[in-house]
């Protein structure tokens, strides 16, 4: 591990509540003004490991280095205070006493005032929170409480800051404006940025790359294209998406599901499986040499897109779910064909399952 390149790398870390296992064997690294989002279901260990990272949180195993130098070991334990770290909490955890100006200051106090007021301006233009500096946190929105705890965050000039849920307190429409603008405040900033959400666009959409976790275990680090084109097991391709899922066992190279002949890339022979197979992979053909046929149950436009449930005419009656750009809303009852495209088709061994 090239550390000198890592303004954060966590190496090996695990952590257990009695005898829950919050994080197991997690290694993960954050280059310099890079923004990795670390994603996963409600409990995965995202936040504990998130507090172990800044020292609010006691290492139990493992190490923690910010900028090449170790931050915690079975030796060392340099307190939160002195990491050089930003963080950015879900509650935002603004003094409701103090003026914008002045919650962003508390944490500069070592400097002198004219560094501080400079590094506060500074923070305040960044964020555009300029014309706020005299006004109380009662007195602003969600989404500029929001932009206070960043420059909050980012004002001492921090090695990296750690973002935990920062936008899942305000509603879809102002979550996606400040969200636009959080992401580019960080990237202006170049500082290394740690983000954890439970949200898999919202990951998809901020990150240069994105840990999975279930469980405490990372099961995929990569950019937004490798982890949703190629994830890495069953658990990864269904939390970014539906699926449609088969059960099967290879056969000469090969797995049948109801829509047709599967390769299976190196299944041993006789090896239960898992196809799973994205709503967008699949696609309505204009007769029967152009798919599987199969009967419309329900069609529905959602906009920018539309969703068709097709329960196909196999003996199994097995009912798929198909995405489609713009509006296709093809009755209840006709008949259909469907396509499938092997570059969203992926097989794994069976048991894989996000539910297991």
């Amino acid at each position: 591990m090239a550390r000198e390149l890592n303004d954060l790398a966590l190496e090996h870390l695990s952590h257990r509540f009695d005898q829950t296992i919050a994080v197991d064997d997690a290694s993960l690294t954050v280059g310099a003004g890079e923004v990795v989002a670390l994603v996963g279901p409600s409990g995965c260990g995202k936040t504990t490991l998130l507090r172990v990272a800044a020292g609010l949180e006691p290492l139990q195993q493992g190490r923690v280095l910010i900028g090449g130098e170790v931050m915690a070991d079975d030796r060392t334990a340099v307190p939160p205070e002195e990491r050089n770290v930003g963080l950015v909490f879900q509650d935002y955890a603004l003094f409701p006493h103090l003026t914008v100006r002045g919650n962003i200051a508390f944490g500069l106090k070592h400097l002198t005032t004219s560094e501080r007021d400079n590094q506060v301006s500074q923070a305040l233009e960044r964020t555009g929170m300029a014309g706020y500096a005299s006004i109380y946190p009662h007195q602003l929105s969600g989404g500029q409480q929001q932009r206070v705890a960043l420059a909050r965050a980012i004002a001492p000039r921090p090695r990296i800051v750690l973002l935990d849920e920062p936008f899942s307190g305000l509603d879809a429409s102002l979550r996606h404006r400040v969200r636009d603008q959080a992401a580019q405040i960080l990237r202006e900033s170049g500082i290394a940025t740690l983000i954890v959400t439970h949200d898999p666009e919202e990951a998809m959409y901020l990150a240069d790359r994105i840990a999975v976790l279930d469980r405490g275990r990372i099961r995929q680090v990569g950019t937004p294209d490798d982890i949703y084109l190629k994830p890495a097991d069953g658990f990864v391709a269904a939390f970014f998406g539906d699926v449609n899922r088969f059960a099967g066992r290879v056969s000469d190279g090969y797995v049948a599901i109801p829509l047709g002949a599967v390769a299976t890339n190196g299944h041993a022979e006789g090896t239960a499986v898992d196809v799973l197979v994205r709503p967008e992979a699949l696609s309505l053909g204009n007769g029967p040499d152009s798919g599987v046929p199969g009967s419309v149950l329900a069609a529905r436009f959602l906009g920018r897109s539309s969703l068709v449930d097709v329960r196909l005419k196999d003996s199994s009656a097995t009912t798929v779910r198909i995405h489609l750009a713009g509006r296709q809303l093809p009755d209840a009852g006709e008949t259909v064909y469907v396509a499938r495209d092997s570059n969203q088709t992926y097989v794994f061994p069976s048991g894989d399952d996000p539910k297991n």
